[in-house]
Order: C-alpha cells, then sequence, then structure tokens
C-alpha cells in the first residue's frame, strides 16, 4: 500500500512540473509577449489621444 502511495506521489510532482513549464512557455513563448506588450502600453492609451 505504501509503494502504491509513494508511486502517486512522484506521477503528481512530475504532473505538476509539466503544468508549471506548459504554463510558462504559453505565456512567455507562444503569445505572451504580444498580449503583454498591449497591456503595457494602456496606461498611457489616453496620452495619446490627447487626452490627460
Amino acid at each position: 500500500m505504501e509503494q502504491i502511495f509513494d508511486s502517486a506521489s512522484s506521477v503528481m510532482t512530475v504532473v505538476s512540473f509539466v503544468t508549471f513549464v506548459g504554463i510558462l512557455l504559453w505565456t512567455y513563448a507562444l503569445k505572451g509577449k504580444r498580449d503583454f506588450d498591449q497591456a503595457a502600453r494602456l496606461p498611457f492609451a489616453d496620452e495619446e489621444n490627447g487626452h490627460g
């Protein structure tokens, strides 16, 4: 029975790590750069339109 819990713990550790790496890749490599750059410019959008 103890071996089952050890195996489950190992599997969950690997699954969690793979999920974490997947989130990092999705955020920084795939689409994050463009979206984050656009979001970073939002505070200055009013100044470009002559407001503020």
